[in-house]
């Protein structure tokens, strides 16, 4: 395939990928019940479903023993930001929680050059800072003394967590199947929420299992495994840079579905956002 029809095509991957689990805030917000139950559905239905992918088409589930501790470490990172992220919506709203644990593009660009050895770049920063300003005008009245300020902090919290599996990972998509890896973590993830399910209120499954379902393969095996495959294509800095037009995403089908609309600054943020993909975009195309 032509190098300019390629490049497209990653693109448009990662941004498919980016609009599919841009559907977890307005269904986090939508699903009624208590966030580990939801994370722990939510791992164990996408875990069924990517085994019977990976199965499908052959995929190999080999680890080697020297990178069984990366991949658990990362299964834990993985879980620790989806019940941060989670609780955050529940918190807030869509806007307040999809676009606090956007700032891990930022942590992300001054983590890569320390964590992989890679050198820094600038306009790397420059562009994560214009994502940081666009945040600043989605949320711009923002009051500290509510329950927004646990949302935020948690939020934030997710970026961390969600940063330091990216980067952790990227060191093993050369080396495996990025659905197998995903798999493996959402296998994790189930180990540890597994008792929530009997100690915790689940009964709502009954009720919620078609959104929770939605969640396990539109939002998890298939946009995070979409995402981690192309970390092979991009560094994480620049992938996550380009996945800042997730919250954009997420608010219009919160718009769309829980009629959350936003006020004028939250368009100017949304244009901010998109105005650092396109420029990243473009940039990695050259």
């Amino acid at each position: 395939m032509p190098k300019n029809n390629q490049h497209l095509r990653n693109v448009l991957e990662l941004n498919l990928a980016m609009l599919l689990i841009s559907t977890s805030g307005a269904l986090g917000r939508y699903i009624d019940m208590p966030v580990p139950v939801i994370i722990g559905f939510r791992a164990l239905f996408a875990g069924v479903l990517l085994f019977i992918f990976c199965r499908w088409k052959g995929i190999s589930f080999k680890i080697g023993s020297k990178d069984q501790p990366t991949i658990l470490l990362s299964g834990i990172l993985m879980g620790l930001h989806w019940i941060t992220y989670f609780y955050a919506l529940k918190l807030s709203n869509v806007a307040i929680g999809m676009l606090s644990i956007f700032t891990y593009p930022v942590i992300t660009a001054l983590l890569e050059p320390v964590l992989l050895k890679t050198k820094f770049q600038k306009v790397h920063l420059l562009l994560a800072l214009l994502v940081l300003v666009g945040i600043y005008f989605l949320v711009p009245g923002l009051d500290f003394s509510n329950s927004y300020t646990k949302a935020v902090g948690l939020g934030i919290l997710s970026a961390i967590c969600y940063s330091l599996r990216n980067l952790i990972m990227k060191t093993k998509v050369a080396n495996y199947n990025g659905s197998a890896l995903m798999w493996y973590q959402l296998v994790i993830v189930s180990i540890f929420l597994l008792p929530f399910l009997f100690f915790m209120d689940s009964s709502g499954i009954k009720d919620q299992w078609m959104p929770t379902l939605t969640l396990a393969l539109l939002t998890t095996a298939i946009g995070h495994t979409l995402f981690l495959g192309s970390f092979k294509r991009f560094s994480i800095t620049t992938a996550s840079i380009i996945s800042s037009v997730q919250p954009v995403y997420g608010i219009i089908i919160g718009m769309i579905f829980l009629k959350e609309i936003p006020v004028f600054s939250t368009i100017i943020g949304g244009v901010l956002i998109l105005t650092s993909v396109i420029i990243e975009s473009i940039r990695t195309y050259k």
